[in-house]
């Protein structure tokens, strides 16, 4: 079977991107996979399908780079948003659905020759944080670990975050780790994604997830986060019970299309 795709990036979390509103594609974990090897295939943290839907602009389907299906990713929503506004299947602000729930998303602004554009996206709430002497867990689209580290720069990220996905404590579906470190000019994180297995430039949910995190710990709202391969803007309300209204803002970037053979 031949797809035709196109490769998004934001803040270097790279994903293939399938227009599947015909219901056409039908891709098993091992196609999957392989697409997204980075030596054998495209390469790319994630694929993600574009499907029908009948009340919003738009279905997303996310699949991690080892060919399962997953839970909400806030970089591949924004990159799918802007996927479907540079191919006019939906406009500037749009409404689709994902795993957990609706998004709203806005293609803010150009910010550079039509490739990059600053996407904001509309996370959904987060009820409940539990709060331990050295992490935070939560779920904001996908389940959160967020562990407050000093010398982020030369922390073993791979090795650590290995360990916490698979510990018992969150089994058996395991979780993300994100390793947090709060500066004067800006919080910077690292993440270790489950389905991926490795390190990724930067994760949307983790991000989040580490804001709330600073703010429980700090009683402030981080001006911008920086990952591995950009900063972000993260916004939200805080209340006693939890937090609404979260917003995750940063530029997502085509790099390319094309087709291949499955």
């Amino acid at each position: 079977m031949q797809i035709d795709f196109w490769k998004y990036q934001a803040n270097g979390n790279d994903f293939v991107i399938c227009d599947n509103r015909k219901g056409a594609i039908s891709l098993n974990e091992e196609q999957i996979s392989q697409l997204c090897n980075r030596r054998f295939g495209i390469g790319a943290d994630g694929l993600m399908l574009i499907g029908a839907s009948d009340k919003y602009d738009y279905r997303m389907e996310y699949y991690n780079s080892d060919g399962r299906l997953s839970s909400m990713c806030g970089n591949g929503g924004r990159c799918i948003a802007l996927c479907v506004f540079l191919n006019r299947m939906a406009g500037q602000t749009q409404d689709f659905e994902a795993f957990d729930g609706v998004h709203h998303a806005v293609i803010d602004h150009m910010i550079d020759s039509g490739r990059s554009f600053q996407v904001s996206l509309e996370m959904g709430d987060v009820d409940e944080v539990e709060r331990n002497d050295s992490f935070m867990f939560m779920d904001t689209g996908s389940p959160h670990y967020v562990e407050f580290v000093e010398h982020l720069a030369e922390f073993d990220v791979l090795t650590e975050g290995r360990n916490t996905r698979n510990s018992e404590r969150f089994m058996p579906d395991g979780t993300n780790v994100n390793f947090v470190e709060i500066k004067k000019d800006k919080v910077y994180v690292r993440t270790y994604e489950r389905g991926v297995e490795e390190e990724t430039l930067s994760c949307g949910t983790g991000v989040c997830a580490s804001a709330i995190a600073v703010y429980i710990k700090t009683g402030k709202m981080a001006p911008k986060i920086h990952s591995m391969g950009g900063d972000f803007k993260v916004a939200f309300d805080a209340f006693e019970h939890g937090f609404r209204n979260l917003v995750l803002t940063g530029p997502a970037t085509f790099v390319y299309k094309g087709s291949t053979h499955v």
